[in-house]
């Protein structure tokens, strides 16, 4: 099974390597598969790559599902 994770985009390097936020975790993922993701974007990744650009209520969708498919955290008990 592939899992990409929704993230929104924060800041873009020259390299177009982007700097992405999963819900306080900040991680980099190549935007070559996207040319015109800009900061500010919510987008799906998938192995180190943005696959596809989110609108925010799908991006909120997404989340929630994962958090429904996933169950809870070890935190969570």
């Amino acid at each position: 099974m592939c899992l990409g994770i929704p993230g929104k985009i924060i800041s873009i390097a020259e390299d177009d390597l982007a700097e992405v936020d999963f819900g306080g975790v900040r991680r980099h993922a190549s935007l070559a598969l996207l040319p015109g993701a800009r900061p500010g974007d919510y987008v799906l990744v998938h192995v180190g790559f943005a696959i596809q650009k989110l609108e925010e209520k799908e991006y909120h969708e997404t989340l929630e599902f994962l958090g429904e498919y996933l169950g809870p955290g070890e935190e969570d008990g």
